[in-house]
């Protein structure tokens, strides 16, 4: 094995112990502490960002490298990786859990350097975009705990489940598994079982018959290892299919791989990388399978997070590739079983915190909850979408000046919108598109049917502020809100991915002047939409960037615009089920066609006989939503007065505080700073007479300020005296 990177490298080993949250019992013994040597790779020139880890987690009493000096050997092999740049293919094929760390441990400083190190392997699982089937585990126990454990299992939802035999009595395991069955035939659960070489050889194939009886996908090395005879017989004779795992440790010759196979020839084969090679290893035992039309899965060895996080996403790409391209082709093919066994993170107190990696129902995610809600939400709206039988949908309005309304959306004119706007923009079919925005509103309804007519690659991600923070490279093509835009462009890592998106659509409110100012720059498309939830999304696009950015709205084809006696826009699209829709947006007309809003008759604040339109005053100031809007608020002398709230002091305001650097929210020196900064923007006449600190300013789910509840949270501030 060779290091990948052009400059040296500093590899050093770290142990540490986890304690088990409960004894794990198998017919070899109890584990109550996984012991564990992490290899931590960084550069030697110290540069920032670039980091590794990777897991060796032996088992003592079952691993074909573990010895009292291991740790030593460990770090041996490290040192002969920094000083050398390689380590002998030979000598790791025999340290299968320390080849595993090495491999892990130079895949995560690879993804280091495109992002963050524990995002190993590009995948939809990496992505937190899908999960991976992982049966449930139940240790040995008494009878009564492995019932309980079971009762667990099944009621977090697993529709596979192993449990370890050969602990207790053979008769109450059999009893356990009759009453498991009676309640959960086989088309409802699956179980699997795991004997751990715990039969005796004269005895097995009688067992192996009892267990028939309870419909068992399969069981897991009845007999101890290295008999091979014995357990070549009991392959073809066994009513029950018969999966290898302990046979496999030791054996690192591709020779003795073959020869193995082809001796016994088991139902299936259970692969640990850890125990069978490392990935490489592990890979090979795959190969060899598929050409025999032997299936295979992965399970754990008891690995952390760290491990288990690598693992994970292997298996998430790996094990379905090697079966697709060895398998033999035609003829005689059997499944690849979809389900693994990842799931051993949970049992470990303590465990390492730095990945997504979580438990949602029967399947391992590389996501938390909100992610594995939002992919199923994502799922279910595109069923709906290819139901033949359903001709609408429902969406809610996005609720910034009042309570969200529910409207329905015809699939004929939601498509035709979708087609308007990819072909508006030029979206190659089959390019990634970036879903993060609440699936309830009409933007991102609109942006899962462009992936489903174009058609595009969904790039699914649970509506944040930051979407990019999840992704290791760029989609072509992204749709977000102001808010989210800004947020990005913040954090390096998500700022480059935000560079690097060929098409970016900005929807959902205004840009302000600064986020303008930072989209001038970006080598990218970048459009400003306009519409509503009736237009299904936008009608009108404006591109705020580039060699010769438009100066006003330039309308889709197939809409036709006017205005009426108020001057707010009236739109009539017939292709979308659009007719004579009046808006609350004064606007101007354009020759061409094109037309620019001058702000909202339903956002016109009257103080003192002058009229201030709010939008085009909060672009001259904010940076952010989330940092600061206008409102109005009752006034004896005015009828309404100006107010800006503010949830933030952003550097550029913080510069206009004459008393001191450490002003806090809500001080006055903040109300100062905030005075001064408008006072520079705007014209006198249009500064704020108050200015309002608040925690957090309300806005709606796609990140528009919520402009009913901001003025009522500005009125009882103002009753109790909470302003300048």
């Amino acid at each position: 094995m060779q290091q990948p990177f052009p400059f040296p490298l500093r590899l050093q080993v770290v142990e540490r112990r986890f304690p088990f949250r409960r004894p794990a019992t198998t017919s070899r013994g109890v584990y109550h502490e996984r012991r564990v040597w992490y290899i931590v790779v960084t550069a030697r020139d110290g540069r920032p960002g670039f980091v590794g880890i990777g897991e060796c987690a032996p088992l003592y009493d079952l691993s074909a490298d573990y010895t009292p000096d291991y740790p030593e050997r460990l770090s041996d092999i490290c040192r002969t990786m920094e000083t050398t740049g390689q380590v002998d293919d030979d000598v790791l094929r025999r340290l299968p859990s320390m080849r595993f760390g090495l491999e892990t441990a130079l895949l995560s400083a690879e993804a280091s350097l495109r992002g963050h190190h524990t995002r190993l392997i590009d995948s939809a699982f990496a992505c937190g975009e899908a999960g991976i089937a992982i049966n449930g585990l139940v240790w040995m126990g008494s009878r009564e705990e492995m019932a309980q454990r079971m009762e667990e299992k099944l009621a977090a939802g697993y529709r596979c489940v192993k449990l370890k035999i050969g602990g207790i009595a053979f008769d109450d395991e059999v009893a356990l598994l009759d009453s498991l069955r009676r309640r959960f035939p086989r088309r409802q659960v699956e179980l699997r079982v795991d004997a751990n070489g715990a039969f005796a050889p004269d005895e097995a194939l009688e067992r192996l018959r009892t267990l028939a009886r309870f419909d068992l996908h399969s069981i897991e090395q009845p007999i101890r290892a290295g008999q091979w005879a014995e357990m070549a017989r009991l392959c073809r004779e066994s009513p029950v299919p018969i999966a290898l795992d302990e046979e496999l440790i030791g054996v690192h010759v591709l020779e003795d791989k073959v020869a193995l196979l082809d001796t016994i020839q088991p139902a299936y084969l259970v692969l640990k990388p850890s125990l069978h090679g490392g990935l490489a290893g592990t890979a090979e035992w795959m190969r060899l399978a598929a050409e025999r039309d032997i299936p295979y899965w992965v399970t754990s060895a008891l690995e952390t997070n760290v491990g288990l996080n690598a693992l994970a996403q292997w298996t998430a790409v790996e094990p379905q590739r090697i079966w697709q391209e060895h398998a033999p082709q035609g003829g005689h093919r059997r499944a690849l079983p979809e389900v693994h066994g990842l799931g051993t993170g949970q049992l470990l107190v303590d465990n390492f915190r730095d990945t997504r990696l979580h438990i949602h129902g029967d399947r391992l995610w590389n996501a938390d909850d909100s992610q594995c809600r939002f992919v199923a939400q994502y799922a279910d709206f595109c069923r709906l979408w290819h139901d033949t039988a359903v001709t609408a949908f429902t969406v809610k309005t996005s609720g910034s000046t009042g309570e969200p309304k529910v409207m329905q959306v015809e699939k004929r004119y939601a498509e035709a919108s979708a087609r308007a706007t990819c072909a508006f923009l030029g979206l190659p079919r089959g390019a990634e598109a970036l879903v993060a925005m609440p699936l309830e509103h009409i933007a991102a309804q609109m942006q899962v049917v462009r992936t489903q007519v174009w058609p595009l690659k969904a790039v699914v991600v649970a509506p944040t502020a930051h979407p990019y923070a999840r992704l290791d490279h760029a989609p072509w093509f992204a749709a977000l809100t102001p808010h989210q835009v800004w947020a990005t462009l913040q954090v390096p890592h998500e700022a480059r991915l935000l560079a690097r998106t060929a098409c970016l659509l900005i929807g959902g409110g205004s840009i302000s002047d600064a986020l303008a100012e930072r989209l001038s720059s970006l080598p990218v498309q970048v459009w400003s939409s306009y519409g509503m939830t009736e237009t299904l999304s936008h009608i009108a696009l404006q591109r705020v960037n580039g060699p010769q950015p438009d100066a006003a709205y330039r309308p889709l084809p197939g809409v036709r615009l006017t205005t009426d006696s108020r001057g707010c826009l009236v739109i009539d699209a017939p292709h979308i089920g659009v007719s004579a829709l009046p808006t609350h947006d004064v606007v101007t007309l354009h020759p061409d066609g094109s037309f620019t809003v001058i702000g909202r008759t339903d956002n016109v604040v009257c103080s003192g006989g002058l009229k201030f339109a709010i939008e085009p005053l909060e672009q001259r100031l904010q940076q952010d939503a989330s940092t600061c809007v206008l409102t109005a608020v009752p006034d004896a002398q005015y009828g309404q007065a100006l107010t800006l709230v503010y949830a933030a002091i952003p550097p550029e305001v913080r510069a206009y505080a004459h008393a001191s650097a450490d002003i806090t929210l809500g001080s006055a020196d903040a109300a100062l700073a905030w005075r001064a900064y408008c006072a520079a923007r705007l014209a006198r006449y249009e500064v704020p007479k108050h200015f309002v600190a608040v925690m957090a300013i309300p806005l709606t789910s796609t990140g528009k300020p919520a402009r009913a509840a901001i003025a009522q949270l500005a009125g009882a501030c103002m009753e109790v005296g909470d302003d300048e």
